[in-house]
């Protein structure tokens, strides 16, 4: 290739560095080979899942020195990727997102918004070092992260109370400039999804020219990443504890949040979120989050009765597999002669039975009186 580079291009050089991979092994890490049957054809999930996610599956799997195993299945999962981004997308563009104009001063921003565009600046600056660094599989693995965890499970999740009250001009424009430069950011990985993506939300040319995005440590604010992580372990605890108590996902309680002041400017989002109305009640059922305090009205949204006689149930059955690791523990003869394995497992059930027990009292307790 040098050779004939060299040759073809008048004495240039056609090329500085090259990053070699590993081998493409099957999904058992086996060699493919014709003998074995094992071979893939990259035609056919092409053809099924697209170019870009078998492009970003491999791009995903390329460790500096070392195989990939390549499956079907990881594929697969690449273009759900795809599809939550264009889903994502669509989404922003039905509320308004765009590209128009500066964004909005640091000052005028709420903490959701802050927080975001913190999480990209701090996203484009690692995936950026990594691609200096030909860590490609480290980077995607950065990319999919923000795309899929901080963006849309957590940011638009945390913002749909604002679009949808009609109030959002600063978020719009936010949303607007995140997915720009997350779509430039993942063009080399994904090119064909991102530039028809870009195109239509920016109405620019073609992202193959498009200036590469560019971190700003003025947009990193460690306070508001500090406060939405707390607000995401409430969120997320709450969500625990409505399934745990056997309540839709889609019904609507009474609920509260008792917290700190630095809380307030968020808990209609997190009602929003968590489908809890704003309504004079007194707790039938309270959780305590770290400095937070969610108090609810469970009084019609579950059978208490029949609640308690699963949760009692399921304590009983718990207590007794402690009771049984225990004697078995405890047992010098049988410590003594039990495989080292057998030992271990015993060990990890003892503690997981614990949790159990401990989780399904807290249940119990929470439970409004009969």
């Amino acid at each position: 290739m040098m050779l004939f580079g060299l040759f073809a291009m008048d004495g240039q050089q056609p090329f500085h560095t090259i990053a070699l991979h590993g081998l493409v092994r099957d999904q058992f890490g086996k060699k493919m080979s014709k003998s074995r049957g094992n071979t893939i054809d990259p035609i056919e999930f092409m053809d099924k899942y697209g170019t870009d996610a078998l492009r970003f599956t491999l791009a995903r799997g390329a460790n500096p020195g070392k195989d990939q195993a390549l499956a079907e299945d990881w594929v697969g999962g690449s273009r759900n990727f795809a599809t939550k981004l264009w889903n994502a997308t669509r989404f922003a563009m039905m509320n308004g997102a765009t590209i128009q104009g500066e964004l909005p001063a640091t000052s005028s921003l709420n903490g959701i918004d802050k927080w975001i565009l913190s999480r990209l600046s701090e996203t484009i600056a690692e995936v950026d070092s990594l691609l200096e660094s030909y860590e490609f599989a480290r980077a995607c693995d950065r990319i999919y992260h923000f795309a899929w965890d901080d963006l849309c499970d957590w940011y638009l999740e945390l913002s749909k109370e604002s679009f949808a009250s009609g109030e959002a001009q600063n978020s719009q424009r936010v949303l607007g400039y995140v997915l720009d430069q997350l779509l430039r950011l993942m063009h080399p990985f994904m090119p064909f999804l991102t530039e028809q993506l870009w195109i239509t939300l920016t109405g620019g040319e073609s992202l193959v020219i498009a200036k590469w995005p560019q971190s700003n440590s003025a947009h990193i604010d460690k306070s508001s990443e500090k406060i939405i992580e707390s607000i995401k372990e409430v969120i997320t605890e709450v969500r625990r504890f409505r399934n745990d108590q056997g309540i839709k996902t889609s019904a609507k309680i009474p609920g509260r949040f008792v917290a700190p002041s630095e809380f307030a400017p968020y808990e209609s989002s997190m009602r929003f979120v968590l489908k809890l109305e704003a309504s004079d009640f007194t707790p039938s059922a309270n959780l305590q989050i770290g400095s937070v305090k969610a108090e609810f009205d469970l009084t019609g949204a579950i059978d208490v009765a029949a609640e308690r006689a699963r949760l009692t149930k399921d304590l009983a059955s718990a207590k007794k597999d402690l009771e049984t690791a225990n004697v078995k523990l405890n047992n010098q003869g049988f410590m003594a002669k039990a495989p080292a394995a057998v030992v271990v497992e015993i060990k990890a059930r003892l503690e997981k039975t614990s949790a159990d027990i401990e989780r399904i009292t807290s249940q119990l307790n929470s439970l409004p009186a009969n």
